[in-house]
């Protein structure tokens, strides 16, 4: 099968050292202009693998993300946002990275290279068909998420993925290939740009979508999100005094007694039946 990595194809412009500072922007935006629209295109794909996830996070599993550099960083960003926002525990959606945890701030060198280590970072949490393990590649060719990817397959794991290029290695091994393809980058091969960008919006479609059918948001309201500052207990303030219309001295002492806005608001109804 034909495969051309569109990731890697020559810029659409040239002579970017000799533009205004104004005209590089102003390119640049334009380029990021068309990321949601091949998202767009995507829309079943990612249909199909968030269906998955939510079986297996009703059924007590996993999500898994596993990537190397950009990629790899963005599932992690994905999966560490998940407790705060919708209280899941740390457990629920886990990101992982070639290299490891310092490789979230200093490249690892040829640590995206093995067809097994990937395998082996799964193997540490006890990976098993309860759970869904998605790779993350925007060339859809790196080693270490193609192996994890083919070993999950193996071992009667679901597997998703999100790439950038058409027909990639990466996506014929995933049962649930999510394909974003981007065009070249505005700087060539500098795929944290316009690829970085489409992952981003899918893996917020994902998880935000699954955690809304797990029932982790009521209305449009984060509900048992975790009071961790300032700010998120003001935001959980306000979301009772709307919801129940009371004061904002009575919805910070339901707060401050129940923990979190989705108690106290039940404990609230359930005394003012």
């Amino acid at each position: 099968m034909n495969f051309n990595k569109t990731t890697e194809e020559e810029s659409h412009y040239d002579d970017l050292e000799k533009m205004s500072i104004h005209e590089l922007i102003i390119k640049i935006n334009e380029q990021d202009k068309t990321v949601p629209l091949a998202v767009e295109k995507s829309i079943p794909q990612i249909e199909a693998l968030i269906k998955q996830v939510v079986n297996k996070l009703q059924i007590g599993g996993r999500l898994f993300y596993i990537g190397a550099g950009t990629s790899g960083r963005l599932g992690i960003v994905d999966a560490s946002e998940c407790p705060p926002t919708f209280g899941v525990p740390h457990d629920v959606v886990i990101g992982i990275m070639a290299g490891g945890d310092s490789a979230i701030r200093k490249a690892v060198e040829f640590a995206e290279d093995s067809r097994i280590q990937g395998w082996k970072d799964l193997l540490k949490f006890k990976i098993n068909s309860n759970d869904v393990v998605v790779g993350i590649a925007a060339s859809g060719t790196t080693p270490y998420v193609v192996g994890a990817v083919k070993n999950c397959n193996e071992n009667n794991i679901v597997t998703g993925c999100i790439t950038c290029n058409a027909n990639s290695p990466l996506a014929r091994e995933a049962q649930f290939p999510i394909e974003v393809v981007v065009g070249p980058e505005f700087v060539t091969g500098s795929s944290r740009m316009k690829a970085g960008t489409a992952q981003k919006l899918v893996l917020n479609m994902i998880t935000t979508s699954a955690m809304i059918q797990l029932g982790k948001v009521e209305g449009n309201r984060m509900v048992d999100m975790q009071l961790s500052n300032n700010k998120l207990v003001d935001r959980g303030t306000k979301m009772i005094m709307n919801r129940l219309s009371i004061s904002e001295f009575e919805a910070s002492i339901l707060l401050n007694k129940h923990k979190s806005v989705r108690n106290a608001i039940k404990a609230y109804l359930n005394d003012n039946k």
